[in-house]
């Protein structure tokens, strides 16, 4: 038994267009293509297609996950691993969603929220090692003395904007908005503030942005909060958005 392009599609959440990439570069090609041209998986196409996309929420890029996959030949040996990693995020997950509905709770019954119950599973420091690899210590201990050094009500005000920013670029990308248009633009210019402010007051300069910009394309981590489905365009939109800002609003 095998399914359509069309139906991997629909069932995984990625696009056609992505499936016909995956084959273009020897990733996941079909396991047979029709007389008319439609390419077909069947069951071991798809567990393989599985990986790539737990991959993918692990943060590594397609020729890293290539080299993986062809260095792990146990497939259900390395389904395990990635299941560990599934049942922690499935464990920071429910955290949050507890932090969050301790929120909710204190401030529709007007008590005193508790600090650690709000901010719970909600630990910045997971990244540390990264942060600083890309950026370099200072970088990191900057960060981190700003998030210390934020009250609760801010904290959890940063949180809310970033959950709010997220949501209004995945609308505006819904809506069709051009990344140069007005409506785009302004969204841009409220993802500059927000950045900003988690820059300790500190304005990316042009190459700082457009570094970001790419990267939340490049890193599948950071395209997950700007896309509704993997690789459905969403974060593709905020990058373009944020380089034409970068380009008419940012010296050199």
């Amino acid at each position: 038994m095998d399914w359509p392009i069309q139906e991997v599609a629909r069932l995984s959440g990625i696009t056609t267009r992505t499936l016909r990439h995956y084959d273009q570069i020897g990733l996941l090609p079909p396991s047979r293509t029709s007389s008319s041209g439609l390419r077909h998986y069947d069951a071991p196409a798809l567990m393989r297609l599985q990986r790539i996309l737990m991959l993918r929420q692990l943060g590594l890029g397609l020729p890293a996950i290539a080299d993986v996959l062809d260095g792990q030949h146990n497939d259900i040996s390395a389904l395990r691993d990635h299941l560990v990693w599934l049942e922690a995020e499935q464990e920071r997950i429910a955290r949050q969603i507890q932090a969050v509905k301790h929120t909710i709770i204190t401030h529709t019954e007007g008590t005193t929220p508790m600090a650690h119950d709000m901010l719970d599973g909600f630990d910045h420091t997971q990244y540390k090692d990264e942060v600083q690899q890309r950026w370099g210590a200072k970088a990191y201990a900057d960060s981190d003395r700003w998030w210390r050094g934020l009250s609760t009500t801010d904290k959890a005000g940063f949180m809310a904007e970033t959950q709010a920013l997220a949501q209004a670029w995945k609308e505006s990308f819904a809506a069709g908005d051009d990344p140069a248009s007005d409506a785009a633009q302004q969204l841009a210019g409220r993802h500059v503030q927000w950045l900003t402010a988690a820059h300790q007051g500190k304005k990316p300069g042009k190459e700082h942005l457009i570094g970001l910009a790419r990267m939340y394309v490049d890193d599948p981590r950071f395209a997950a909060n700007y896309e509704m489905a993997p690789g459905d365009g969403g974060a593709i939109h905020v990058r373009d958005a944020l380089i034409h800002w970068a380009e008419n609003n940012c010296g050199e």
